[in-house]
């Protein structure tokens, strides 16, 4: 393939003032991605890409931890597999908030890349991950070998591809973000796909309402899945936002995340027609059993209890809009 020989042309990187407000934000996705490679390189799931965009931790994390970060994994993978499923891929996904995920990778390795995947997050955690994908031919060259012009759109703060584009924005800013999105050939009219993980917390209800609605508004056709914290009212749930509190990170957007009823509530209430949700201790309980003996037997777990306490308190919820004719309202997890 004569495309996937050829580098792409760079145009000069631009940085942008980042907002300091924001720094105990961006230092999740950090946080994050660290424990992600961690959990791979133990086995716990399969990714050869991170390790290209995330260095090895040398602190050993905690098997519940471990745990955790594979029944995130495993979900979302699950609804986005069921999504890609329904739509024969004939779709797009936006995964906003993105960080450092591999999931265009991992897609394209599986043949289930939808019509175009979008990422966005803060600039500055955009324009560290095209670094990466820049200086990474293992990274890059997946990229490439999708797209049939003879260069490739890469700046500071955006890649733009045939299936594959990175956008650096605020997702509090609505208005760049759709136009930022649209200048990448976002298509309102194709069935699409929206994620969030441990994203809408650390915005304010006002504003993650606002990108809901944005998001059912835009798209005829949609699903919606969110990632994030559930039971904060109960002390485990208290000692998580003070812990988070000492490291100048706020969840703004704590509120809404109650309950997994809360959690259905801002969903529907903000232009979704279906929504369900479920805690972590419930995708775990429901793995295979000989996927849940496997990643049992890589780890000790001296505590059980600590296990189920952390996993209902965080959860995954998913919602859809139109989409009868697809059976978008029939996926479950």
């Amino acid at each position: 393939m004569a495309a996937s020989l050829r580098r792409p042309s760079f145009s000069a990187s631009s940085t942008s003032s980042a907002d300091p407000d924001d720094e105990g934000v961006r230092g999740t996705c950090e946080d994050a991605s660290i424990c992600k490679r961690f959990a791979v390189s133990i086995g716990y799931w399969h990714d050869p890409y991170i390790q290209h965009l995330v260095r090895l931790s040398k602190e050993r994390k905690a098997p519940e931890i471990n745990r955790g970060y594979f029944a995130r994994v495993h979900g979302v993978s699950q609804l986005i597999k069921a999504f890609l499923q329904k739509t024969e891929c004939h779709c797009q996904i936006l995964n906003l908030g993105a960080g450092m995920d591999t999931i265009f990778w991992r897609l394209k390795d599986e043949d289930l890349l939808p019509s175009k995947y979008f990422e966005v997050d803060f600039p500055m955690i955009v324009t560290r991950k095209l670094h990466s994908i820049k200086h990474k031919p293992f990274l890059l060259q997946p990229i490439i070998e999708l797209h049939s012009e003879d260069t490739l759109q890469i700046d500071g703060h955006l890649l733009d591809s045939k299936r594959y584009a990175i956008i650096g924005a605020d997702l509090r800013d609505l208005p760049e973000l759709e136009e930022k999105l649209k200048k990448c050939n976002m298509n309102p009219q194709l069935p699409t796909l929206l994620i969030t993980e441990c994203v809408l917390v650390y915005m304010t209800p006002e504003q993650s309402a606002n990108l809901l609605k944005w998001a059912a508004n835009s798209f005829e056709t949609a699903m919606f899945i969110n990632y994030e914290q559930v039971n904060m009212d109960d002390r485990f749930g208290q000692i998580m936002i003070e812990n988070l509190r000492r490291r100048q990170c706020d969840l703004a957007g704590v509120e809404t995340c109650k309950s997994l009823e809360s959690q259905k509530e801002r969903l529907l209430s903000n232009g979704w027609e279906t929504a369900s949700a479920v805690n972590m201790m419930e995708v775990y309980s429901r793995l295979p059993q000989a996927e849940a003996s496997r990643i049992e037997s890589l780890e000790f777990l001296d505590e059980m209890e600590l296990l189920e306490q952390l996993m209902k308190h965080y959860c995954l919820c998913w919602a859809s809009k139109g989409g009868s004719e697809l059976g978008l309202k029939e996926i479950t997890y």
